[in-house]
């Protein structure tokens, strides 16, 4: 849960350069979308977190530990990329780095449930399948989308 928080918060700061560096509106439909879904499940997590008493880890710990750590997190070097694209090259590589991330997140839950005795809590279990369904139906999109803007 403490390194999911650090994922999503960091799809986040992704969504949050859509405003500036796109004018496309379904891109700025899709941020919205994301934005809200990733948000509600941020505060799913850190509630679940603060039930068990276990502590956030710091913003900054995470994400260097993320870029190594965190199946499809982005690297510095990617979000800086990321944050200097206007226009048609930022809506590109905002499509190609979100479905990364997304698919990293879809491998994070994969390992919870091939876990022995993890993901057994209804409630988990709940959340990591709902995640997994959002993530999945979002790079369909995603993908969608990238499609249709090279042609």
């Amino acid at each position: 849960m403490q390194a999911m928080v650090a994922h999503h918060a960091q799809a986040l700061e992704m969504t949050g350069l859509l405003a500036s560096r796109s004018s496309r509106e379904d891109m700025q439909l899709l941020g919205r979308r994301i934005e809200l879904s990733q948000a509600d499940e941020i505060q799913l997590m850190r509630e679940w977190l603060n039930a068990r008493r276990v502590p956030l880890s710091s913003r900054d710990a995470n994400h260097a530990h993320a870029a190594t750590a965190m199946p499809g997190m982005l690297t510095a070097d990617e979000m800086r990329r990321l944050a200097d694209a206007t226009g048609g090259e930022f809506d590109r590589l905002f499509l190609e780095l979100m479905i990364k991330h997304h698919e990293g997140a879809l491998t994070m839950v994969d390992d919870l449930f091939a876990a022995a005795g993890a993901g057994q809590q209804s409630d988990i279990f709940t959340f990591a399948s709902d995640m997994d369904a959002d993530q999945r139906m979002e790079i369909d999109r995603m993908s969608t989308m990238l499609q249709e803007s090279r042609r």
